[in-house]
Parts: C-alpha cells; sequence; structure tokens
C-alpha cells in the first residue's frame, strides 16, 4: 500500500488533467494555434511573432523596416495551456514570451532584454491574428469580408469596419492603420493610415453568428492594424533597447460572449493604463 506522502508525489509528478472546456495551445512553424471547444471555426491561428520593426515605417520599403529573427520552442506544459518561446533578433536582442490560456483568454508576457553593448532600434513587433474562420469568410489575400464584423474604439464608442473616413492610399495597399496618439505617425504599417485616433488599444471582431467576440489589446501598444490576410492587429510596443536594458510587455486575447460592456470591464481592469493617461490615446 502506497503510504499518504508518496501517493501525493505521485499525483504531483503525473500530468496535469486538463480543466473542462479551457482552451489548448500549441505553436509550430511561427504559427500560435488556439484550440477550445467553444471557439468558432474550432481553432484560431496567430502568426506569432509575424515581425520585428524598425521607427521610420510609415513610408519606407518593408524590407528596410523588417529586423530579422527566428523563434524557437523553449518549453510547453503537459496539459497544453501554456507555452514559452524565444525570439532571437538579428541585432542580438533576445525577446521571451510566456503565454497561457485560460477558459476565454490568452494571456502573454513579453521579456526584451538587450545583452549586447549596441542600441538596438527594435521599437514593435507584430503579432497576426487570422480571423477568417472566426469570422467565416474565406481566407483570400486583401479579402475586405470580414471588416463588417471587426471594430475599433473612436471617440470611447465602437465603430464597426470601414471606418469613416477611411484612407485608401499608402506604399502598400489594401488595409487599414490606426496610429494612437504616444506613437509618432511616422512609425506604424506603410498600410492607409487613418485620421481617426484610437481611444482605446482594444480591436476586435464578431464571430459569424455574432454569438462570440474576438478582441485583443497589448500594453504598451504601437498600433491597431487590419491586415490582407483576413488578420487584425494590436502591434506591441518596445521602444528600442539601450545596451543591458530589459522591458516587459504584457498582451491579452478575449474569445468571449458578445457581451462588449462585460469585455470592456475587464479590458480596462486589465489595462488601466489604457485610461489613465491621455497621451495614450483614451
Amino acid at each position: 500500500m502506497l503510504i499518504p506522502s508518496l501517493l501525493l508525489l505521485v499525483a504531483s509528478a503525473s500530468p496535469a488533467a486538463p480543466a473542462e472546456g479551457a482552451l489548448r495551445l500549441s505553436w509550430a512553424d511561427e504559427i500560435l494555434t488556439v484550440r477550445g471547444p467553444d471557439l468558432p471555426g474550432e481553432s484560431l491561428d496567430i502568426w506569432y511573432i509575424e515581425a520585428f520593426c524598425r521607427p521610420g515605417s510609415t513610408d519606407r520599403d518593408w524590407a528596410e523596416t523588417v529586423i530579422t529573427h527566428r523563434t524557437e520552442l523553449i518549453g510547453s506544459g503537459p496539459d497544453g495551456r501554456s507555452l514559452r518561446l524565444r525570439s532571437t533578433l538579428e541585432d542580438g536582442v533576445v525577446v521571451d514570451h510566456e503565454i497561457t490560456a485560460g477558459s476565454d483568454r490568452v494571456d502573454f508576457l513579453v521579456t526584451a532584454t538587450n545583452p549586447t553593448d549596441r542600441p538596438s532600434m527594435a521599437h514593435w513587433a507584430q503579432p497576426c491574428i487570422r480571423v477568417d474562420r472566426f469570422t467565416g469568410v474565406p481566407p483570400e489575400r486583401n479579402s475586405e469580408q470580414y471588416l463588417p464584423k471587426s471594430f475599433v474604439f473612436i471617440d470611447g464608442e465602437p465603430r464597426r469596419l470601414p471606418t469613416e473616413p477611411w484612407a485608401t492610399e499608402a506604399r502598400y495597399t489594401p488595409g487599414q492603420v490606426w496610429c494612437p496618439k504616444h506613437v509618432p505617425r511616422t512609425d506604424v504599417n506603410p498600410r492607409p493610415l487613418s485620421d481617426l485616433v484610437p481611444s482605446s488599444g482594444l480591436i476586435g471582431c464578431y464571430s459569424a453568428d455574432e454569438s462570440k467576440i474576438l478582441a485583443t489589446a497589448w500594453e504598451p501598444y504601437q498600433e491597431l492594424f487590419q491586415g490582407i490576410i483576413v488578420c487584425l492587429h494590436s502591434d506591441f510596443r518596445i521602444g528600442g533597447l539601450a545596451p543591458g536594458e530589459s522591458k516587459q510587455i504584457r498582451g491579452v486575447l478575449y474569445l468571449v460572449e458578445a457581451d462588449l460592456d462585460r469585455l470592456l470591464d475587464r479590458y480596462r481592469a486589465d489595462f488601466p493604463e489604457h485610461g489613465d493617461d491621455p497621451d495614450r490615446g483614451e
């Protein structure tokens, strides 16, 4: 017979039983996949990380903006609810990602460190959320079918896309970028830049039947972006790194019932900075 202390040891060594209804995570070939029993489309793909970027990007060839990097899987939890990734940039910066899934959200804790003796121009990065299956539209490049399902916040109110006005001219088209007050308008994606300034760091969309909402936010954030591969972005800000400097960034992906007021309550609790500083776009 096993004595109680040994029983405890055996239990603690066993893989954790997955919580019923919880989201699950996996990562391979630069794609973070989120799965869940109640998730529209059954799974959600995120190009994580699409790119690390230099400033001065709004009207410049994209190849000159991107800082080459490689990302690798460092570890994963036995229950499929946590991952650790590491991105190494060509300038020597190391970015560690801790990703944790709950029942209706995925949390990101990112630590960017410059171990070199040279300043880094890594100012922002792009997690690219593919929302075709969630919104129920075909994954067609340059598609705008999902725009009416998508929203940003302007003057404190949700606005479905396309917003009015809708920018159409840029170095690359189509797409739409919303630049917050705290970021230079010269430092965002070289897609059409809206005259509208977002009043929230939250961007999201409704599911095909409008029963669910997908939304995401980061602190600090660089821009909000509607892309060309049926994707939405809240791109996180690094702001450059001095030699030896380290910075932490955090983000949340919400996958919730279509109750916008309740979502906003959670967002404000998770990101109180977005409501306290007028220069952050609130």
